[in-house]
């Protein structure tokens, strides 16, 4: 089923794409560095460029898939941000665009700066869960991410 990183330009979000490379489905990424885009092409990843703030670009690289990976690393490291004011307006735009998309399935990378975030609008998503982050090695944080993406259900995790 289709999966989608949404900061796969990111320390983690280099972790998951690779722990899901092997993968037989459909593999994206969002990302806002065109040298990163052509890396994750170079390994058969379709790949969206663009501002991770736009919650209309996520919400159209959101369409079809079945699990969307978020990456707070990409709401709060320094790159431009033009849709949204802070780094939790881009978080609740991320939320508000996999909603609209109707995606099934969401994995939060869980940090202490995401911890008070709004994730209202992930009321309308069937299935989320958070993968925690703090003191954590990436490769096991993509072990954790790769393990929900695989279950049937995350009530089997």
């Amino acid at each position: 089923m289709p999966v989608l990183i949404v900061g796969a330009d990111t320390v983690h979000g280099a972790a998951i794409s690779h722990a899901l490379d092997e993968r037989s489905g459909e593999r994206r990424a969002f990302v806002s560095d065109p040298a990163a885009a052509d890396a994750l092409k170079a390994r058969s990843w379709k790949v969206a460029i663009g501002d991770v703030s736009d919650a209309s670009h996520v919400e159209w690289a959101a369409s079809g898939a079945f699990t969307v990976v978020f990456v707070p690393e990409a709401a709060f490291d320094p790159r431009e941000r033009s849709f949204a004011s802070s780094p939790a307006a881009t978080i609740s735009g991320r939320a508000s665009a996999v909603s609209d998309a109707g995606v099934t399935r969401v994995i939060w990378l869980e940090d202490e700066r995401v911890a008070g975030a709004d994730r209202g609008f992930l009321t309308r998503v069937p299935e989320v869960a958070s993968v925690p982050t703090h003191g954590r090695d990436p490769a096991a944080i993509a072990t954790d991410v790769a393990r929900f993406d695989d279950s049937a259900t995350l009530s089997e995790v």
